[in-house]
């Protein structure tokens, strides 16, 4: 049990700090060689930040642990816009442009549903196809959501992006930062879906249950630094725009790896705990589109939210 907690720990260290080098090294030699600057704030930056999601599930998919991959991604989408967004509502009030909430909020609650009906019914290769179609519909979506109109600003997540890039950026150490990003971000992943394995055996619960408490938890790391350091800047519109992609991507993307990878039976979550997913979802959108902010009141009731689900995932 001991080594098992231990994996789960120093997964989690690798898993955080991978990414978090995959994201800044991929994003500078994209920048180096020219990739357009919407491109690096929607893909890179945006999707960069589900990759503890989706490398997690992956994995966990093609070993067999279908419970623990899907349990992951639903809990993730349950802690974004419920512990994370109501941390942040605490710290200070959120606002938002009302353009944010109309463009991403139905994407992300569609992709939330979708993905709910796909794990209820069981998510195979076929449900993973038909997600993977819908993922790359949603990008073309955002891409196009996302492009500046002359005058506008350029999107806070680029500008603080582009303003630590170093004048010169070498790309023989940029390419060794994203490689090694990329094998701490792998490593990280399979340690600590085979420790959540394990740990699930040892106390004799369902897989599913690890994915979505320590194993969420531990992978919504990334969307929690990314909120506190928007909140720290007063940037409401990239802090639910980060968690509102993050949940669009780990639904349609993140499930679509899922049913790809899985090599036995179609991954599956109960009705209670998608049904608890899909509610937050809308409970968060209707939140957010009322006067498009989240007071210290409603973020306290976003706290509440999370605390009620968790009885329905044991």
């Amino acid at each position: 049990m001991l080594t098992a907690l231990l994996a789960i720990v120093t997964g989690l260290v690798l898993l955080t700090a991978g990414a978090d080098q995959l994201v800044v090294g991929s994003g500078r030699l994209a920048r180096r060689y020219g990739v357009s600057s919407i491109v690096v704030g929607v893909v890179i930056i945006g999707i960069g930040t589900s990759a503890p999601e989706f490398v997690v599930s992956a994995i966990a998919s093609y070993r067999g642990d279908g419970g623990l991959a899907v349990g992951n991604l639903a809990g993730s989408n349950i802690i974004n816009l419920t512990l994370v967004l109501g941390v942040a509502g605490l710290i200070a009030p959120v606002a938002v442009r009302s353009s944010v909430v109309r463009r991403e909020a139905p994407l992300a609650v569609a992709a939330v549903v979708l993905f709910a009906v796909a794990a209820y019914a069981g998510l195979g290769r076929v449900a993973g196809a038909l997600l993977a179609v819908a993922a790359a519909g949603a990008l073309v979506l955002v891409l196009r959501n996302a492009r500046v109109q002359a005058g506008d600003p350029m999107p806070g997540e680029v500008a603080a992006f582009l303003a630590a890039e170093p004048p010169a950026v070498r790309t023989g150490r940029e390419a060794v930062r994203t490689l090694l990003g990329l094998g701490a971000t792998l490593g990280g992943a399979q340690l600590l879906t085979v420790g959540g394995s394990t740990v699930a055996a040892r106390l004799g619960v369902a897989p599913a249950v690890i994915g979505l408490t320590v194993v969420a938890l531990g992978t919504s790391l990334p969307e929690l630094f990314t909120t506190v350091q928007a909140q720290r800047r007063g940037d409401g519109d990239l802090l639910v725009g980060n968690l509102l992609g993050s949940n669009l991507f780990n639904s349609v993307a993140g499930g679509a790896l899922v049913g790809l990878a899985g090599r036995g039976e179609p991954a599956r979550l109960g009705y209670p705990v998608l049904a608890a997913m899909v509610a937050v979802a809308l409970l968060s959108w209707l939140v957010l589109y009322r006067g498009y902010r989240v007071t210290r009141v409603e973020a306290g009731l976003l706290l509440v939210a999370y605390a009620m689900t968790l009885p329905l995932i044991a």
